[in-house]
């Protein structure tokens, strides 16, 4: 049996990383190289990134920074962030990005997921989805890191990037961000169960069990995290590290 990938997400933010609790409240957590650097020490399996600014800016990706980060990277290495054409997807894999990430862009139309996967296959891109719980405990969506509400369902979101051509789908919980109290398991069900492709869970992970209940409970293919990597102790200082006693 294959064993499950554990990956760090690391958020960019201009040309440093930061971290986030519920997509607000920043914090800068050091620099993006170095911190590559540091995971591709550690053998971890992959790494997302994502800039948080890109598409709620209307920017396209930082090439160059993306650049001069990949090329720290002895790992698969997504990448997600202002991405809207199979020309942007091209340039950031000429960059050395495996795969490209497509979020708020999908909700306007998931023809670029599809030229992307005509082009360079499924496995190059995955569908990704900022959810958050309603007051009557369903999920919406929310494109433009968390910013524009767009009334969808998740998990009816999920089919419509698989059918679109998505590899994988990355899940992150905006209420579970930063809180480091575990995932929200009842999210990655109705995820997990409408799609055939990988979910990778994101959101909410403070312990080596967390990421456990989102692969068995939660029935997710591959587990997701930020604060668990990149702080240390109940005070949060900043520490870059990948924990060992993680690998089931």
């Amino acid at each position: 049996m294959t064993r499950a990938r554990v990956i760090p997400c690391l958020l960019l933010r201009g040309h440093g990383l930061v971290k986030t609790r519920k997509f607000s409240n920043p914090v800068y957590v050091g620099d993006p190289v170095n911190a590559v650097r540091i995971f591709s020490e550690k053998e971890v399996d992959e790494l997302v990134i994502l800039d948080i600014d890109a598409s709620r800016e209307g920017r396209e990706p930082n090439y160059e920074l993306i650049a001069e980060i990949a090329g720290e990277c002895f790992m698969p290495v997504a990448y997600g962030g202002g991405i809207k054409t199979l020309a942007q997807a091209r340039r950031l894999i000429r960059c050395g990005i495996e795969k490209v990430v497509i979020n708020s862009a999908a909700f306007d139309s998931t023809g670029v997921i599809r030229d992307i996967a005509d082009v360079f296959g499924s496995q190059a891109v995955v569908g990704a989805m900022d959810a958050r719980r309603t007051l009557f405990g369903g999920h919406r969506l929310f494109a433009k890191s968390g910013t524009v509400e767009t009334g969808i369902k998740p998990e009816d979101h999920a089919e419509v990037l698989e059918r679109a051509g998505a590899g994988e789908i990355f899940l992150n919980s905006i209420d579970s961000d930063g809180q480091m109290q575990g995932f929200d398991l009842p999210l990655i069900q109705k995820v997990a169960r409408r799609v055939r492709v990988p979910v990778i869970a994101c959101g909410g992970a403070g312990t080596p069990d967390h990421l456990r209940q989102a692969l068995a409970e939660g029935e997710a293919s591959a587990v997701a995290a930020g604060s668990l990597f990149v702080f240390h102790g109940k005070h949060r200082a900043v520490l870059i590290n990948y924990p060992t006693g993680i690998f089931f």
